[in-house]
């Protein structure tokens, strides 16, 4: 009987504002909450010197906010349906607009690093929360249009992010980086207010009194956090060089494996691992990690690329980026109108086959290419990702009970961000221990005696009109440079490359997951389960 009640509820149940006023409100959190992780990138160098911090020591700015967003992504989900999904979405706009105001207040680095652990812990429940309100507020057969307004607030913030945060930091200071999130989140805070509502199912779950799983919870708060950590700190430490790393790798293994036996087995667990049985949503969250691999280490290794090799500011590389933001926001309304018109899994295929052309063509790179260049080859990059994200993120929900959206949300949008983490430590790792095995390649090739080192140091000598053994210190110091110059380039090619080839190879993938039934308002799939 109860299975009937909530079932009927699901097939009639309509929120009672217009569905798309709802999109934009939560859409506005997603700008804030986005623009904010990639605005404080280009302020680091000003942070640590107004709080008189080491750049190390400054990048915690960053490694607070990832961890503390990492550690409540899992958990997100069950904190929903304990105290209500609404409530639970709102509280998190009123931590990360406040939290932004204590960060551009703070006066020490302590006082900056607890305000952005906090901020993270508030940012980090927005995107599940809000994925979940959109699953659920629309019609299947409009989610892909509903994705798709979302979907712009999320490239477009990462796109526009470095420029504005460059400009606010050379035409004001740093503390304004945080303080420009205070008019979107009371407006964002209001509008919520208004137009967010529960589904009756969820109200009826918030009112069940299960006990709390704290076991569940500190421990997948730990080893989300140790893994975080190690990630993000792997390469400054010499990863397991480092004695720091190696113990709080082991304790992540360790907790997280004992997390995820403990959770199988409860009845009420914080993460329901076992909605990973189900084909769809199992494909789709390993689609979302390699994918958060991909996506965030090509978007960390333009900009690395730009400024190391090519010597643009922070500002100048946030431009080259830019474009690339606009045409995924228009690409992103043509893949919304699309979906259902075809067999998205065909569109999933050819958008990972896009994305891995566009990502091959970047291995053209090299230490003359022009500003317009690299800022077409990096628009023609990103083409192909809104037919991979809005597909997924509907066939996502396809087989799996509507009281289980926010679990799904959460899941999904945990395993795209630990994916962007892991794909960003292992490439920035790639980058330095490829450039040095480049760099001794090259130097092999190089004796005192060589005929063309000696014509180099003649040469030398004569451009700056001093005698050979005048040149010589100074005409190995530069063919060193250039040599470092050549290696790190040949590794970010190789870079390029093997991200396109980890894309071509996931395009099969996509072929395991079920359609949702052909004419149907609401998926009869997502009736059962119950």
């Amino acid at each position: 009987m109860a299975a009937t009640t909530t079932t009927h509820h699901e097939a009639v149940w309509k929120p009672k504002h217009n569905p798309w006023l709802v999109a934009m409100t939560v859409t506005i959190a997603t700008f804030m909450e986005v623009l904010d992780t990639s605005i404080a990138n280009v302020a680091l160098p000003h942070i640590a010197g107004s709080v008189g911090a080491s750049q190390d020591e400054a990048t915690w700015v960053l490694t607070s906010y990832l961890v503390a967003s990492a550690v409540i992504l899992p958990i997100s989900g069950w904190i929903s349906n304990r105290i209500g999904r609404k409530r639970f979405y709102m509280t998190c706009v009123v931590m990360f607009t406040a939290c932004s105001l204590l960060c551009g207040l703070a006066p020490t680095l302590p006082f900056l690093i607890l305000a952005r652990i906090l901020q993270g812990l508030g940012g980090g429940g927005l995107a599940p929360s809000e994925q979940a309100i959109l699953a659920d507020t629309f019609p299947i057969e409009k989610r892909g249009q509903a994705f798709a307004m979302y979907g712009a607030a999320v490239v477009v913030a990462p796109a526009i992010g470095p420029t504005l945060g460059g400009w606010l930091t050379d035409n004001y200071n740093w503390h304004w980086i945080f303080f420009i999130n205070l008019p979107f989140g009371l407006l964002s805070l209001y509008l919520s207010n208004r137009m967010v509502e529960d589904p009756p199912e969820l109200i009826a779950r918030t009112k069940r009194k299960d006990p709390v799983d704290f076991i569940g919870l500190i421990s997948v708060a730990l080893g989300v956090g140790l893994l975080e950590f190690t990630l993000d700190k792997g390469q400054e430490k010499d990863w397991f060089g480092s004695g720091e790393i190696q113990l709080t790798a082991a304790l992540a293994v360790i907790i997280l494996i004992f997390f995820v036996f403990w959770e199988w087995n409860h009845p009420d667990p914080i993460v329901d691992l076992k909605l990973l049985k189900n084909r769809n949503f199992g494909t789709a969250v390993f689609l979302q990690l390699v994918l958060g691999m991909v996506l965030f280490g090509s978007t960390v290794l333009i900009p690395q690329y730009l400024q190391t090799m090519l010597g643009y500011t922070a500002e100048l590389a946030g431009k080259v980026l830019s474009p690339a933001g606009l045409v995924m926001m228009v690409m992103m309304a043509v893949a919304g109108k699309t979906l259902g018109k075809g067999d998205p899994r065909l569109t999933v295929m050819l958008g990972y086959l896009a994305v891995a052309a566009g990502l091959y063509n970047l291995t053209r790179l090299d230490l003359y290419s022009s500003f317009g260049t690299v800022t077409l080859w990096r628009m023609l990059q990103v083409i192909g990702l809104p037919f991979i994200f809005i597909p997924i993120s509907t066939l996502n929900y396809v087989g799996v009970p509507r009281e289980k959206s926010n679990q799904i949300s959460s899941l999904s949008n945990f395993a795209r961000n630990i994916g962007g983490s892991a794909g960003t430590a292992l490439l920035t790792t790639y980058l330095a221990r490829s450039a040095q095995v480049h760099m001794s390649n090259l130097g092999a090739n190089i004796t005192a005696g060589s005929y063309a080192l000696q014509a180099y140091v003649s040469r030398f000598a004569a451009a700056t009109h001093t005698t050979y053994a005048q040149a010589q210190p100074m005409a190995m110091a530069s063919a060193f440079g250039q040599m470092a110059q050549q290696a790190t380039m040949i590794a970010y090619k190789n870079a390029f490359a093997m991200l396109a080839w980890v894309v071509m190879g996931l395009s099969p993938l996509v072929w395991l997951m079920r359609l949702p039934p052909k004419n149907a308002k609401v998926d009869p799939e997502q009736m059962g389960g119950h």
